[in-house]
């Protein structure tokens, strides 16, 4: 019997030894050293602490901290676009210029409104437009130029000389989310928009250096109704197929102008906490699906949700805004110290005059079409990554976009240049005398101008001048006069220097930071080959 049991025993021990963690004498599998957390590590918040892995409390709420401020950090700087779109039109409506209503700057705007680079050459016409009960017609005037927008200032479609109807004028059809009734099947530009309110900014040129005539014609041309369903664009031969009854189309109603010449209103976000609430009345007003889920789900990790009310705590009101702050300072970083990460976006070799929309284009993603000899377009590939710097930077200080904005095509559209440093890489002292010396045969074929803003608002800097431009207009300040040798000389300075005529002098002001964007409209070759280049612009001493 005893011989019978030991080959038993001695498999029922085998069987044992064989099972997980039966044997003690084996020694476990080694951990990796990359996947080991030490009890103490030292990071830019601090030291964290823990015990075999499982984080202290106190360093759960460091990184509870850090993850909030960097997701509010991440808001600021991605929704900025979003924020300013409402911002605009709470400004419109600040001066009586609601929804579906033109407000128009018939002396040109001024330093008085405080609106992102906007500029002092142009017969500006903004309007917001409400598609909350349907579709919108707005007849585009001829002779204008513009863009159409959405409320987190994505492109819907160009009108006027960049858009189909090529500055003829004509009517464009806007077309809200989630509509599906019938549309015509000709006489509109048709356009779909991702949010149920959109932003149309349109500008004019004066005409022999006079605004009357183009407001006159914006006036008289300009307008914005109801479509009508079955009416103009809309055949018999569709209304046969049962899906749309035929109508007449209803008297067209007039179209409301308020005047913005001359008045004092704010069009630009906050850069503190009330930043935060502002994106999140702009959340609330618009289609939950009207921008990315990526920014959609950095909104809702600090608490911004569509059809939620937001209500941070007082620990969360102060992580708002400690990152508002350094949000702000990103948006001033990326545009008076680019050149630290990022000398590509200088326009010239070692060049203060810069613009970033040439790294990514205007969907901050591959850089503009290259433009033949043949009258051509050539895409370049796909990058396939959003420069995130480059967005930031415009938005913290331009408003609108367009790939019209950013093309390499002579004698189209406009071209900008933005200075923000001197010549010795300083910021500009508004107490201080600097000048710049544009070369002959400037390439602009319409006209060129220059204007400075104040760095705080990055509005026009208001002064007693009204306008501070320079340029070969001769309204709304006298036109400039070019040297003996054909070259332009621009100073910028407190008081008007000795002997420089008053066109070539833009007043600043002692204590006031500013900056200054070249502005060539319809950019020839030597432009885009960079065979003309500015100066530096300089002190004077």
């Amino acid at each position: 019997m005893m011989q019978m049991l030991r080959p038993l025993t001695v498999l029922m021990a085998f069987i044992v030894l064989a099972l997980p963690g039966a044997a003690s004498a084996q020694t476990a599998t080694a951990i990796p050293p990359g996947l080991i957390t030490p009890d103490r590590v030292q990071t830019r918040i601090g030291t964290l602490e823990f015990k075999d892995g499982a984080p202290t409390v106190e360093t759960a709420e460091k990184v509870r901290d850090t993850l909030d401020f960097t997701r509010a950090l991440d808001v600021f700087n991605n929704s900025f676009r979003g924020a300013s779109a409402y911002a605009i039109r709470e400004g419109l409506h600040s001066v009586g210029a609601e929804d579906n209503t033109v407000l128009i700057y018939s002396e040109l705007m001024d330093a008085k409104s405080l609106a992102l680079t906007a500029n002092a050459d142009t017969v500006y016409y903004i309007a917001v437009v409400d598609l909350s009960k349907g579709p919108m017609v707005v007849e585009q005037p001829p002779s204008g130029l513009g863009t159409i927008n959405d409320m987190w200032f994505s492109w819907i479609i160009d009108v006027g000389f960049p858009g189909p109807d090529h500055g003829v004028g004509g009517r464009y059809l806007l077309v809200p989310p989630g509509y599906d009734g019938p549309l015509p099947e000709g006489g509109f530009f048709v356009a779909k928009s991702s949010t149920i309110r959109v932003l149309y900014a349109g500008r004019s040129f004066l005409v022999n250096d006079d605004p009357k005539p183009t407001v006159e014609l914006i006036r008289k041309t300009m307008k914005i109704y109801p479509y009508t369903p079955g009416g103009i664009g809309t055949s018999i031969a569709t209304a046969l197929q049962g899906k749309v009854r035929l109508a007449q189309n209803p008297p067209i109603p007039e179209t409301r102008f308020v005047e913005g010449s001359g008045k004092a209103f704010n069009t630009i976000p906050p850069g503190n906490y009330a930043f935060f609430e502002m994106i999140n009345a702009n959340v609330q007003d618009e289609p939950a699906d009207s921008y990315d889920v990526e920014l959609a789900g950095q909104l809702a990790a600090i608490g911004i949700v569509k059809g939620k009310p937001f209500q941070p705590d007082g620990r969360m009101k102060k992580i708002l805004a400690d990152a508002a702050a350094v949000g702000d300072a990103a948006g001033r970083t990326l545009n008076w110290r680019f050149s630290v990460a990022h000398p590509d976006w200088s326009y010239y070799p070692g060049s203060r005059w810069g613009n970033m929309m040439w790294e990514g284009g205007a969907n901050f993603e591959t850089p503009p079409p290259a433009f033949t000899k043949e009258g051509m377009f050539k895409p370049f590939p796909p990058t396939g990554a959003r420069t995130l710097d480059s967005r930031t930077a415009f938005y913290y200080a331009y408003t609108l976009n367009s790939p019209g904005l950013i093309m390499r095509i002579p004698d189209v559209g406009s071209q900008y240049l933005m200075g923000f440093l001197d010549s010795d890489g300083n910021p500009y002292d508004g107490g201080k005398t600097y000048k710049v010396t544009l070369p002959p045969n400037i390439p602009a074929r319409a006209f060129w101008s220059l204007t400075v803003y104040d760095n705080q608002t990055r509005s026009m800097l208001d002064t007693p001048q009204r306008y501070p431009r320079a340029g070969s207009q001769s309204y709304p300040s006298p036109a400039t006069e070019p040297n003996a040798d054909g070259s332009t000389t621009v100073y910028f300075g407190p008081r008007q220097p000795e002997g420089v005529k008053r066109g070539n002098w833009i007043q600043t002001l002692p204590g006031r930071g500013w900056f200054t964007i070249l502005r060539l409209y319809s950019p020839l070759e030597p432009f885009f080959d960079k065979s003309w280049r500015p100066t530096e612009i300089e002190r004077v001493p």
